[in-house]
């Protein structure tokens, strides 16, 4: 077997399919974000405003944030020391899981290293605490709901997205007494739609079944503390268990899930990806914890973040630009070709300072392509001014449909 030659193909397609992705060398400074700056390829450096961050609000820069983690850091040093059950657990990780437990009014929560391995190591581990386990998963849920649920080698059933009818037939064809878990988001992060909360857990009650709700793109930005979609909505305590992450509008990293005391314990003593994985570091977790706190009384930064997307979809609208527009801080301008998608993306880069990452298959379907903007309440006047001319310039330059989409 010629391993490399087996190599140079698998790249070789990405590369003719325009679906190749590049990572480029950002440096961040502290107080100059969204703005930052790229080591370009011959060395220089040039200064950009980054629009495809997930650090939503900014609180990766917020001074109560790094004083936490300044703290913290010169408290306990730099990692966490071993595994939760192995000198891993400080009392950094128990403030910030009392907090997430407040945060979604939940008597429990627990912190994994990412939402990703708090998806998959839940989701795999349920069919273990509850044998004979259906889950039902919304067809465009997270790569890392998908993989938990393949891990958990159970019956599974996919429901056409956000199809609450479809939903409801899949499950009048199953056995009333076996369990089952409904396994949706709250916002999908390709769309930026929202998920029909309230009707599945209606479905949920009708038909015995758990909830399992991702609500990763929306803890800290929804809700009057920040508790996400189902706080918005009212349905905290109709959510059997709420998977969200700290590296998105928290500003750090890792994540979690919040649920009932028997729930976490059980998930806590069972789940492979939590019970051999090494903590996060305390100073990791006080800057969480400060994130969350700050959050939970802030929604003046809140409103400015979705006043913030709504300016901006009006812009791009204005311009008749493909955007789809399903009401949430998520603003995805549709290309539909993977080769004009990675183009439009490095000439926005390299001309304007500009950096939007191209969002490709398999991410999205073919014929899909997209920029996806994610505005913040840091981003400036002038930055969007910026992004405005620079994105009609180049629309015009490629030719591109400028019939807008509804929602």
């Amino acid at each position: 077997m010629d391993y490399a030659a087996k190599l140079d193909a698998a790249l070789s397609r990405l590369h003719e399919e325009g679906r190749y992705r590049t990572f480029i060398d950002i440096e961040r400074r502290n107080g100059q974000f969204p703005h930052a700056v790229w080591t370009r390829p011959d060395g220089r450096e040039q200064d950009i405003t980054v629009w495809c961050g997930n650090d939503y609000l900014g609180m990766g820069q917020h001074p109560a944030v790094l004083a936490a983690m300044h703290e913290a850091l010169d408290a306990t040093g730099a990692g966490s020391g071993g595994t939760r059950n192995i000198s891993g657990t400080t009392v950094y990780h128990r403030r910030l899981e009392a907090e997430l437990a407040d945060l979604h009014q939940k008597p429990a929560a627990l912190v994994f290293t990412s939402a990703y391995i708090a998806n998959d190591a839940t989701l795999s581990t349920l069919p273990r605490l509850f044998p004979g386990l259906i889950i039902l998963s919304d067809e465009l849920n997270h790569a890392s709901m998908i993989e938990g649920i393949r891990h958990g080698q159970c019956e599974k059933h996919i429901f056409r997205h956000n199809d609450v009818a479809h939903l409801r037939e899949i499950l009048e064809t199953l056995d009333p007494a076996a369990p089952k878990v409904i396994a949706f988001e709250s916002v999908y992060s390709m769309d930026g739609d929202f998920g029909p909360l309230r009707a599945i857990c209606d479905l949920a009650d009708e038909f015995g079944a758990l909830t399992y709700l991702d609500e990763v793109h929306a803890v800290g930005m929804y809700g009057p503390r920040g508790g996400g979609v189902a706080e918005q909505e009212e349905l905290l305590d109709r959510i059997d268990i709420i998977n969200g992450t700290l590296g998105k509008a928290f500003g750090v990293m890792g994540g979690y899930i919040a649920g009932s005391e028997k729930m976490i314990d059980a998930i806590r003593s069972y789940a492979p990806g939590f019970i051999f994985t090494t903590s996060i570091p305390p100073v990791v977790a006080a800057g969480a914890a400060a994130s969350i706190r700050h959050l939970k009384t802030d929604q003046a930064l809140r409103m400015r973040h979705q006043a913030q997307a709504r300016i901006l979809k009006a812009r791009l609208k204005g311009m008749g630009l493909p955007l789809i527009d399903h009401g949430s801080h998520i603003v995805p301008v549709l290309v539909g070709d993977p080769v004009k998608c990675k183009m439009i993306s490095d000439r926005l880069l390299i001309d304007s300072g500009i950096y939007v990452q191209p969002i490709n298959f398999p991410t999205v379907p073919r014929g899909t392509e997209r920029l996806r903007f994610t505005p913040s309440p840091v981003h400036t006047p002038d930055d969007m001014d910026r992004l405005i001319r620079a994105l009609d310039a180049l629309w015009s330059r490629c030719a591109l449909s400028r019939q807008a989409l509804s929602a």
